[in-house]
């Protein structure tokens, strides 16, 4: 009874209200399985390819590039692991452009975003469902309902886990990463004893590396962009910095482990390749890890279109978890619809948010024609990387004095942003489309929600009501003020 007593209604609600934020639950494996599992998809298993074809087949060249492409990742992870410390909080490149270059930019990124990342997940349920079915139905296609229902399944039980348990998506994280790098091992692996046990021509190719033909600049160019989108997502431990223990020590941490391991292990993944495969097999490979498991562990082939299901199953509960602190970051700023920013009274997660990204993604399944729209939204994505180590060099000069547990050298950001900037118009320039004027008339229509919506701030009162109902259904209420409050 006693205990009742000094239990004060004032205090409660204080204690209560203090609380209801996200929580610090992930720690520095968990953020180095999401890094991995947000890099490592299909692609790796799969179609290795591009960079070795623009590469006309010179081993060398190739194997430089993608020790480059790799290296360059890396610079623009160790920008956003200095961003990630001094700002920790939901949104990744959102809140650090908002910091940065203002609210429009960062509106831009997320009236974006808000179409081509839900796409992506749905593209990846899609190829999920592709793997997870092809076993059943051997030569011939599986149904397309049939693809899209799992699609669908795999979507939404991934948004209730992301929308439930913050631990349970980190532990499934985990998990599904152990999985996908053990399969890489294998192949990794089995390549060194090949190469060390084998006969010479295996080794002649090495010998030789850069004897065939030397491609051009804009081959190289080419090559390059296939490599850097292999290592794509190195930037999604920014977007869970609000809820990563001790994020100062972390962050730099968990990024100086992840990529320089993905480097490490698509090399040896390529040269594994190289050993068995010559690069004209590779090259005309529907499946190259498949070709790989035929010829050298024949028995247990099977396990390799296990491993690219298990690989695009992480790869995709990763995406899922950060688009969900992308919405939930733009709703804190008032560019989404508030409901959207609050969290589970229960599990402290930001369910609404779980909810809105993953229909998104649903409407893109159903008629999938949609997901082939976004591909010419690619050259975005580097565009918001380049504003957003734009925003770095902005608040090393415009805000001295804030706190930066981590400092990138200075000269890094001013290259991530030349090169951003390059692989935004290489593409445009040599290969111009309609598409593209297409993609940016769509970024610059943001202006008409933008305006006013966000900039005179219109309302419309029936929206509250519709609010407070679904807060009710979904026993949600406001997080503990705004993450970009706290940091401004």
């Amino acid at each position: 009874m006693r205990k009742e007593e000094n239990n004060d209604p004032k205090d409660v609600q204080r204690k209560g209200k203090a609380k209801m934020q996200l929580k610090r639950n992930i720690g520095y494996f968990d953020g180095v399985s999401f890094i991995i599992g947000s890099i490592v998809g299909a692609g790796i298993f799969v179609s290795p390819t591009g960079v070795l074809k623009h590469s006309l087949l010179n081993v060398g060249v190739a194997l430089t590039i993608w020790t480059a492409s790799g290296l360059v990742s890396l610079m623009g992870a160790l920008c956003y692991a200095e961003l990630g410390t001094a700002l920790p909080f939901s949104g990744g490149e959102y809140s650090h452009i908002k910091r940065g270059l203002g609210s429009l930019p960062a509106f831009v990124f997320i009236w974006t975003s808000t179409f081509t990342k839900p796409a992506s997940n749905a593209a990846r349920a899609l190829l999920f469902a592709e793997y997870a079915t092809q076993p059943f139905y051997g030569i011939c296609p599986a149904p397309d309902v049939l693809k899209k229902c799992l699609a669908l399944a795999v979507l939404w039980s991934l948004g209730i886990l992301n929308g439930l348990s913050v631990k349970m998506s980190a532990w499934v994280q985990t998990v599904f990463t152990l999985l996908k790098m053990m399969a890489l091992s294998v192949i990794a692996v089995g390549g060194i004893v090949l190469l060390v046990t084998r006969q010479k021509e295996s080794l002649a190719r090495f010998e030789d590396m850069f004897s065939s033909e030397i491609p051009n600049a804009s081959q190289v160019a080419e090559a390059f962009f296939q490599g850097l989108y292999a290592y794509g997502g190195w930037w999604s431990l920014n977007y869970m910095a609000e809820e990563m223990k001790h994020p100062s020590r972390n962050i730099p941490l968990t990024v100086m482990t992840a990529v320089p391991a993905v480097i490490v292990f698509y090399l040896l993944v390529n040269i594994s390749y190289l050993t068995v495969l010559t690069p004209k097999e590779i090259v005309s490979s529907v499946a190259v890890a498949v070709t790989w498991a035929d010829r050298v562990i024949p028995s247990v082939a099977w396990i390799i279109p296990l491993s690219v299901a298990v690989s695009i199953f992480g790869a995709l509960n990763c995406s899922m978890f950060t688009l969900g602190r992308l919405s939930y970051a733009g709703s804190q700023s008032g560019h989404l619809p508030v409901l959207i920013s609050m969290l589970n009274v229960h599990s402290y997660t930001p369910a609404p948010a779980m909810i809105f990204s993953t229909t998104i993604a649903s409407i893109f399944i159903i008629p999938s024609d949609l997901i082939m729209l976004t591909n010419y939204f690619g050259f975005s994505a580097w565009l918001m990387t380049g504003l957003t180590c734009a925003s770095l060099i902005v608040l090393r000069y415009r805000e001295p004095h804030l706190h930066r547990p981590y400092k990138v050298f200075l000269p890094v950001p001013f290259m991530m942003v030349a090169m951003s900037f390059f692989l935004v118009l290489a593409p445009i320039v040599w290969s111009p489309n309609m598409q593209y004027v297409y993609a940016f008339l769509f970024m610059l229509g943001s202006l008409i929600i933008y305006l006013p919506f966000i900039h005179f701030k219109w309302r419309f009162a029936f929206l509250d009501k519709i609010t407070c109902h679904l807060q009710l259904l979904l026993e949600v209420c406001p997080a503990d003020g705004p993450a970009e409050g706290k940091c401004e």
